[in-house]
C-alpha cells in the first residue's frame, strides 16, 4: 500500500449538519488537488452561496432534483445531471431535495483572487446569495449557524 491513497465508504464519512444548508460529507483531505463532497440537500436547501470561483467545479445529481443557477439563469436538474462550471461563472445548487457529489479544483483555493460572492436576485428567492457582495467567506454565511458533526442518517439507502 502506497502513501495517499486510500478507499472511503461514504456512508463511513464524518458527516456534517449545515442547518438550513442540508448535510455534507468530505471525501478527500484538505490537501487534495481537487476537493469532492458529498452533499445531502433537502427541498429549497442552498449548497452554497451563490458565488464564483478560480478553479472549476462539477456537480452530478446522485439522486432526487434540484436546481443549478448559473449565471442568473435557473436550471431543473434531475438524477445523473452533470453540471461543469468553469473558472469565473457564478453558481449555486439548490435541493429539490438530491443527493449530489461536488468536485472542484484547488490551485486557486486560498487568498486573494480565490472567487468571491456576487449578489443575484434570482438566487435571492432561493435564499442562496449574499446580503452584500464579498470575497469573505464569513460575511457570506454569517446568517447561518456553524455546521456540526452528525453522523451519517441513512441516506444513501433509500
Amino acid at each position: 500500500m502506497s502513501d495517499g491513497w486510500y478507499v472511503r465508504n461514504a456512508r463511513e464519512q464524518e458527516w456534517f449538519d449545515r442547518g438550513p444548508r442540508g448535510f455534507v460529507a468530505r471525501l478527500v483531505d484538505d490537501e487534495a488537488q481537487f476537493g469532492a463532497n458529498l452533499f445531502v440537500l433537502g427541498a429549497g436547501e442552498p449548497m452554497a452561496m451563490y458565488h464564483w470561483e478560480a478553479d472549476t467545479e462539477g456537480y452530478l445529481v446522485l439522486s432526487g432534483e434540484g436546481l443549478a443557477i448559473v449565471e442568473d439563469q435557473e436550471v431543473p436538474l434531475k438524477q445523473w445531471d452533470y453540471v461543469h462550471t468553469p473558472a469565473g461563472v457564478p453558481h449555486v445548487i439548490v435541493g429539490g431535495p438530491c443527493v449530489v457529489l461536488a468536485i472542484g479544483g484547488r490551485e486557486h483555493q486560498r487568498g486573494e483572487g480565490w472567487g468571491g460572492y456576487p449578489l443575484s436576485d434570482v438566487a435571492a428567492r432561493h435564499n442562496a446569495s449574499t446580503e452584500e457582495e464579498t470575497a469573505d467567506s464569513k460575511v457570506a454565511y454569517a446568517r447561518f449557524p456553524a455546521r456540526k458533526p452528525s453522523g451519517y442518517r441513512g441516506w444513501l439507502d433509500e
